[in-house]
């Protein structure tokens, strides 16, 4: 995508109400739709900027912050759809992201990203050991929900 095409892009991604993808006309969602949590955002100003430094981040700042966040967001999904369209995909992957990343000439984010689709893919690892905690257990579910009862049963017995 060269820059003139990039700029009407913008322009109509900004400007119009709704949105033309390959699956058909849809409602745009307002940036009123779309948000990051404040207090997450204010939290991570305040890790950059600790209280030491003598520097605040007015409420002002926070929220233009987190306008110009969901803009961005924005622009690279869109990008990315339109790559994973092209590819026939119905789901954007990590690559497209990338891809959509250095089109919109954001490659130096790209091992940034990586580096983070890698860090939850091992979070992912445990989160599917957890699952699997009742086939791991070797109890029938008869036995595990005995066990619950006592447990709850002992529990009670200690707060009454």
């Amino acid at each position: 995508m060269d820059e003139d095409e990039y700029s009407g892009y913008r322009y109509a991604y900004a400007s119009e109400p709704w949105v033309v993808s390959g699956s058909g006309v849809q409602p745009h969602p307002s940036n009123d739709d779309l948000s990051l949590p404040k207090a997450t955002v204010q939290k991570i100003v305040s890790e950059i900027l600790p209280s030491s430094t003598g520097l605040s981040f007015a409420k002002e700042a926070r929220d233009l912050l987190i306008d110009l966040c969901v803009e961005f967001i924005s622009l690279v999904s869109s990008e990315a759809n339109e790559i994973s369209e092209k590819e026939s995909k119905k789901t954007i992957a990590c690559d497209h992201i990338t891809q959509a990343l250095e089109r919109l000439g954001f490659a130096d984010y790209v091992p940034a990203v990586l580096e983070a689709a890698a860090e939850h893919k091992e979070v992912q690892k445990g989160r599917e050991k957890k699952a699997n905690k009742f086939e791991q257990s070797g109890l029938s579910l008869e036995e595990l929900e005995r066990i619950q009862r006592e447990q709850f049963a002992d529990a009670a017995a200690r707060h009454t």
